[in-house]
């Protein structure tokens, strides 16, 4: 099948918005919220022409989980693989979509992620890259996609200053006010019933949503604002509904882009079976409901075998003590032959997601995800280069950080992308070593940090093209005693395996034997546990300089990532576009006309 180019131009811009019945301004696309969904076939051309209408912040997007095969610029991390957009400015994306899967997009320069800056890339397959499970649902069969976010009523700049608050000025930004399904939710009210033994003991304030038809017709507060309740016809906070039909198998794909919820996915009656994990295939297996952390996404086939009724789909927090009401949507059944039926709740309760703090669940469940037996492609049987990355929390000239290894991630001014290009590294970072690969053989996780005074660098891991890589994430106590939390690790620019998990410290006498090299899942994003330890391994066959961080966005902006340049000897052959670059050194020389580096010597490794 020959590739086709998917093409479509988009305005970034402020929006006046009110996606739980409450308005803010956000960042939308083309004046809506969220952003549009971009569906593609395994190996078309995707092409983004994008503006920023934005009048006073640069902007990127980064197509998450794609992993941008010869076009390093295009994955859309400021000062890592282009410049911010500016004001005014006009940046076109174009990339491969390289595999079938369920993928997203959003924002990442600052916290516009948590701005709603985000939206849905679909990436179907195609007879060169079929899907095995594609006969295993219906025709017709595939569900709106199900991308689950968290919403704050405090705007993101307000946050990230208190982020960056010096000693008592300090504000965490707290747990979000909403849960969000494809950019709707509730504030203060439910769908279901508000539960004393539930929903009011995360918020006293909550109350069933009323249907107030003289709202509907309110001229300043529901056509001007939106803030119409939930079951107004104009409502930007309308029910979710996922319309089936009895007898049928359908795949439904759900992503989370939150800022910070780890979340769960129950739905009332019906069982799911997980067939795919972030764009990569999974043996099946059968769930009651799921986990799933940001930036993770799932595929799962739904059988609709339940008497014709609606039924609840509840979205709730996990692994942080909840101050949030679960998200509802609904599950109709239909006939098949005609409209949707007009809006019907469920009958009885919506079901209760898995305690916050049942962490063996959470662990039972993401143990489970094996590759399939069918399309499994065991990793290298051995790593050139092992890094261990210890996940602590800190304190730097009396403001909190997260380091790795003692170090918090700062970024240069100049993209490292464009520093390797053009030769300019030694003078655009600090490019006399990398940042440290270990942390002390004595250090105690289960313990806050005897030294908690942290510094920052903008060093980088430089690894040999084809160089097989082995990193332990290392999760410890934070500087609160007996705490530690979870954090999903997000690798731009590849697939990793998965090869185990642990808890306490990681001994390589003790555990490297235990670890799975036979049938590991490939995946874009892992979890590590509370005091706990989780062991990848990727190929370093993408030439370019990628992010490697926490996907919690208060986290990676005080600092908790690394970044992998990767082929350094071959980025003189990138053809970069001019303006991913215009910025930093690259600027300030552009009177010189520059030329890429002169190459090194040639690498050893492997062709990808």
């Amino acid at each position: 099948m020959a590739a086709a180019t998917v093409e479509v131009t988009w305005d970034v811009e402020y929006v006046l918005w009110a996606p739980d019945c409450q308005q803010r301004v956000m960042i939308g696309i083309n004046g809506r919220f969220p952003g549009p969904n971009i569906t593609a076939r395994a190996g078309d051309v995707i092409s983004v022409t994008m503006n920023n209408k934005m009048h006073t912040e640069g902007v990127v997007i980064h197509w998450h989980g794609i992993r941008q095969f010869g076009t390093p610029w295009a994955d859309g991390t400021a000062s890592i693989s282009q410049c911010a957009v500016n004001p005014g400015e006009t940046f076109v994306y174009k990339f491969v979509a390289d595999k079938p899967g369920t993928y997203f997009y959003h924002g990442h320069f600052g916290m516009q992620r948590a701005a709603g800056l985000y939206g849905s890339l679909i990436v179907l397959d195609s007879p060169e890259q079929p899907e095995p499970f594609r006969h295993q649902y219906d025709d017709g069969g595939e569900l709106p996609m199900m991308l689950l976010s968290d919403w704050w009523h405090q705007n993101v700049y307000a946050q990230a200053a208190g982020l960056d608050g010096k000693d008592r000025h300090f504000e965490w930004i707290g747990e979000p006010q909403t849960i969000l399904i494809n950019g709707r939710g509730q504030f203060e009210c439910t769908l279901g019933p508000a539960r004393k033994s539930f929903e009011k003991l995360l918020n006293e304030n909550v109350e069933t949503c009323v249907d107030d038809q003289k709202m509907c017709s309110d001229q300043e507060k529901c056509l001007r604002r939106s803030e119409c309740g939930p079951y107004c016809p104009r409502s930007q906070c309308a029910p979710v509904v996922f319309n089936v039909e009895q007898g049928k198998t359908y795949r439904l794909r759900i992503a989370s882009t939150t800022s910070l919820s780890l979340l769960n996915v129950k739905i009332q009656g019906h069982k799911m079976t997980v067939v795919e994990a972030d764009g990569n295939h999974v043996e099946p297996f059968v769930v009651d409901d799921i986990d799933i952390y940001s930036g993770e996404s799932y595929s799962v086939l739904l059988k609709a075998d339940q008497k014709p009724a609606s039924y609840w789909i509840s979205v709730g927090v996990r692994g942080r003590h909840p101050k949030t009401v679960p998200a509802l949507a609904i599950l109709s059944y239909g006939n098949g032959n005609a409209a949707p039926p007009p809006l019907q709740l469920p009958a009885g309760e919506p079901p209760v997601t898995p305690a916050w703090n049942d962490t063996q669940r959470s662990k039972a469940f993401t143990y489970s995800i094996r590759a399939r037996k069918d399309t499994n492609r065991p990793p290298p049987a051995a790593a050139d280069r092992q890094i261990f990355l210890l996940n602590t929390q800190n304190l730097m000239d009396g403001r909190y950080r997260w380091s790795i290894n003692n170090v918090s991630l700062t970024l240069p001014a100049t993209p490292y992308l464009g520093a390797f290009h053009h030769g300019l590294q030694d003078s655009a970072f600090d490019a006399s070593g990398e940042p440290p690969a270990a942390f002390p053989e004595d250090y105690d996780v289960m313990r806050p940090p005897a030294n908690n005074a942290t510094t920052a660098s903008d060093r980088v891991f430089r690894l040999r093209h084809g160089g097989v890589v082995d990193v332990v994430l290392q999760n410890a106590n934070m500087l609160r005693e007996e705490v530690s939390e979870t954090h999903p690790w997000h690798l731009h620019g590849h697939d990793f395996w998965v090869l185990g998990y642990g808890d306490g410290r990681y001994d390589p006498a003790a555990h490297a034997a235990g670890l799975n090299a036979a049938d590991p899942p490939l995946r874009n994003t892992a979890v590590v546990f509370p005091h706990g330890w989780t062991a990848l391994r990727f190929v370093a066959n993408n030439t370019g300089a990628w992010a490697f961080h926490c996907h919690i966005e208060p986290h990676l902006h005080m600092g908790m990532g690394v970044v992998f340049v990767e082929g350094e000897d071959r980025m003189h052959e990138l053809d970069v576009p001019k303006d991913a670059m215009a910025c930093g050194l690259v600027a300030r020389t552009a009177a010189t006309p520059l030329t890429p580096a002169t190459p090194l010597p040639p690498s050893p490794a492997p062709a990808p």
